[in-house]
């Protein structure tokens, strides 16, 4: 559904853009940003007006809370050109009400509807060259907020910062895959911020990652905290499990995040007729299946990779690699869901949403 309310926005034009001196056919993924960014304060008890400037440096006080508190969340969405030069994002609407739960959860105001939409078209539109045609390009678009305040008092902070910057993207390819399931380190606990995108979710997780990376592995399966004995996450990724011709995947709580792709990965799945469980997911279980030769296929679901599928995984130092599939589920439902991103194939669902001149 398309949000009709307005909000005047003033644009501050960058002098010069740097697009030409981009390649956009060799792209490192979040490294080249866009000519502007979107920018808006929260004070005495009100996000202020958004404003559009140039993209570059702010300054903050060495005591800003986000430095000492954590008190920073983030989204991750794309924006997607078609053949016709209409801009398309891709249900919006998740994202704002995600941030905004992810905000309420670290004690930051959550922002307001009209305000995020309207400067959010209002930078699409300015950085429309930036969004190349072509199946697999795209804006990445990092929707933010931190707090400012100086301080170093243990509380919420009373200023903040909402932040939008953007990054072209192309199909995103980690090549070969193979994880460890963790049987130490958890990714989030019961009451805690799991379910949140807190950027100290993601900090928290690099150490056991690097950890699986030096013992041979590009990422890590989360396990429960209470007995490691459930999977949770596929490092910052929901994950997918196909025993035979059932797909299965664990249930958002505390500590699990609610995916945009994930629930439109099972929404997919269910409009083809493939059969599709949400359960706990216990490790034995997998293991036995791969034992079997019924494990088919594990592939994790998010904004950047969209499905990114595992060759293999490794639990309590015995490896198992996975078949390779002419016609996997990974493949179908990803080419499935980006038609869709692409304005490709007709959107049954209502989840695009045109970004209009």
């Amino acid at each position: 559904m398309r949000n009709d309310a307005s909000v005047k926005i003033d644009i501050e034009k960058a002098p010069t853009s740097k697009i030409n001196s981009v390649d956009f056919e060799n792209l490192t993924f979040g490294h080249i940003f866009t000519d502007h960014m979107m920018v808006c304060d929260y004070d005495n008890g009100n996000w202020k007006a958004p404003k559009i400037v140039p993209y570059g440096p702010i300054q903050l006080d060495p005591s800003a809370k986000v430095f000492h508190y954590g008190q920073a969340v983030f989204e991750g969405m794309k924006a997607y050109c078609d053949d016709n030069d209409k801009i398309w994002m891709f249900r919006p609407e998740e994202n704002l009400q995600r941030i905004n739960k992810s905000s309420k959860r670290m004690a930051i105001p959550e922002f307001p509807e009209e305000s995020f939409f309207s400067a959010l078209e209002e930078l699409l539109k300015l950085e429309k060259d930036w969004i190349k045609k072509g199946f697999g390009n795209s804006l990445y678009i990092r929707p933010f907020v931190i707090a400012t305040e100086a301080g170093v008092l243990a509380s919420p902070a009373s200023q903040y910062k909402f932040m939008i910057i953007c990054s072209p993207a192309k199909s995103y390819y980690t090549g070969e895959v193979r994880v460890q399931f963790s049987e130490h380190y958890s990714r989030a606990a019961d009451g805690g911020v799991g379910f949140a995108k807190a950027a100290g979710n993601y900090g928290a997780q690099f150490y056991p990652t690097n950890l699986a990376k030096e013992a041979g592995f590009q990422q890590i399966i989360w396990t429960d905290a209470n007995s490691h004995e459930y999977l949770e996450e596929a490092g910052t990724m929901n994950i997918f499990f196909r025993i035979k011709d059932k797909l299965i995947t664990a249930p958002t709580n505390d500590r699990i995040l609610d995916g945009i792709t994930r629930k439109s990965i099972l929404a997919l799945a269910e409009a083809n007729n493939i059969d599709c469980e949400v359960k706990r997911v216990p490790v034995k279980e997998i293991v036995e299946a791969a034992k079997a030769s019924e494990l088919k296929e594990i592939f994790g679901t998010g904004t950047a990779a969209v499905i990114n599928p595992i060759q293999g995984f490794s639990y309590k130092g015995e490896s198992f690699e996975l078949p390779q599939l002419e016609n996997s589920y990974a493949s179908l439902l990803k080419n499935k869901l980006m038609r869709i991103q692409y304005n490709i194939d007709e959107d049954i669902f209502g989840w695009r949403y045109e970004v209009k001149e």
